[in-house]
């Protein structure tokens, strides 16, 4: 009888990050150990750790999964500023697990290869959102960019509110459509005004 608990998993690396989201989804990602991981996996100890090294590497997959996944989401939205500041708070709701991750640079490598292409990836997608705003020049491709800034800190201000249950009950119960409410002022220049 052979054991089919170790590596003969049919796609382990995956799920494996399933679980490990679910567990942060949870618990959040301070109680998250690669023997815990094993477990609700049902897989050796050892597989965890073989994927992924350590608990900074596994922490490294997750914000690369988070970011590819934004970046996607973004990408979907179109090329409206409005819409791509919707559409991070959607992702944000809905990927809560990967969301906690991605910006909690002390959780993982943040100078691996992988980690940085995929997040600079879903940073060109916002900077594209920012250059197609009619009268407004293109950002820089580098440097300093307080357009990008103020646009992602008013996206992601909005998203870590709504996760932390701190806005006001009026705005309904979908995240997407009080966004787009409340952002919409901010994006989008009153009638009459430059």
């Amino acid at each position: 009888m052979s054991d089919t608990r170790g590596y003969h998993h049919g796609d382990l690396r995956r799920t494996l990050l399933t679980a490990a989201v679910q567990a942060i989804e949870e618990s959040g990602p301070a109680a998250l150990s690669l023997r815990d991981l094993a477990r609700r996996a049902g897989v050796s100890h050892a597989a965890p750790a073989h994927h992924f090294g350590d608990r900074a590497g596994l922490f490294t997959a997750i914000a690369v999964q988070g970011f590819d996944t934004l970046a996607d989401a973004l990408t979907r939205a179109g090329d409206e500023l409005l819409d791509l500041g919707v559409a991070y708070v959607k992702f944000a709701v809905g990927h809560r697990a990967h969301f906690e991750v991605m910006f909690h640079p002390d959780l993982y490598r943040t100078d691996d290869a992988e980690l940085r292409a995929a997040r600079e990836r879903s940073g060109a997608v916002l900077r594209a959102g920012l250059a197609h705003r009619s009268g407004r020049p293109t950002p820089a491709a580098d440097g300093p960019q307080e357009d990008v800034l103020a646009a992602w800190s008013i996206v992601h201000g909005f998203a870590t509110l709504w996760l932390a249950g701190a806005l006001p009950a009026g705005l309904g119960e979908d995240p997407g459509d009080a966004a787009r409410s409340v952002i919409r002022h901010l994006f989008i220049p009153a009638p009459g005004t430059d």
